[in-house]
């Protein structure tokens, strides 16, 4: 699914977060947002996942602007700043919860997701017993758990391992092989290079630039 914002603004308070914005991000590419904290990427997802609309221009999904023509995306799986779940809960039934919104995956594809983020011998532990890099996994398999046609992942390799990372590269690709539509952020430029197609430099709410590191390749 495509993306597309035009001239958007958002202002919160007194300040303007994100400043005239024109981009398109096409469909099943990875996209990667670059930019110090505080420049505006989880603004910017925010806006795509129709947590926050514009204060003015527009963001579109397939052609259907959020707030206006539809609420929300459709089909989109999103992992913003630090993922939050049920402390009493376990990681399995955590996911249960989520899953039983939509109604659209069952046990078995939990307990898949949940061995692809390698936390099969921890879904039956308690949420409040996860360590941050557990934490972390956690959100990711529940970003990605119903295939959702936009997958949105703000600094996925928060707190990971070496390990971690290695298992975050190796989902990103596959969601975008899968047909996905990526895009994430991560203050690791190597890892943003190696797995964007295009990357787009944020700072201060503004489009500073663009490029596509594997432009050499194509």
């Amino acid at each position: 699914m495509a993306i597309i914002f035009k001239e958007v603004t958002k202002v919160i308070g007194n300040s303007v977060v994100i400043d005239n914005v024109d981009i398109i991000i096409p469909s099943n590419q990875i996209t990667g947002f670059k930019g110090i904290n505080g420049s505006g990427k989880t603004m910017l997802m925010r806006l795509i996942a129709g947590l926050i609309y514009p204060t003015t221009g527009t963001v579109s999904i397939d052609g259907k602007v959020l707030g206006k023509d539809i609420t929300f995306p459709p089909s989109i799986g999103v992992m913003l700043e630090n993922p939050a779940f049920l402390n009493g809960y376990t990681g399995y039934e955590n996911l249960c919860l989520l899953a039983d919104i939509k109604s659209e995956i069952d046990s078995d594809r939990i307990k898949e997701v949940l061995n692809i983020v390698g936390l099969t011998e921890n879904m039956n532990k308690k949420y409040r017993k996860y360590s941050l890099g557990m934490k972390q996994r956690l959100g990711i398999a529940a970003a990605i758990m119903e295939k959702p046609d936009i997958v949105l992942l703000d600094e996925p390799t928060n707190s990971l391992d070496e390990s971690g990372v290695e298992m975050v590269k190796k989902i990103v690709k596959a969601e975008k092989e899968r047909g996905a539509t990526v895009v994430m952020s991560c203050h690791d430029g190597e890892i943003l290079d190696e797995l964007a197609d295009e990357v787009i430099e944020i700072k201060n709410g503004k489009i500073a630039g663009r490029y596509f590191p594997h432009e050499s390749e194509r």
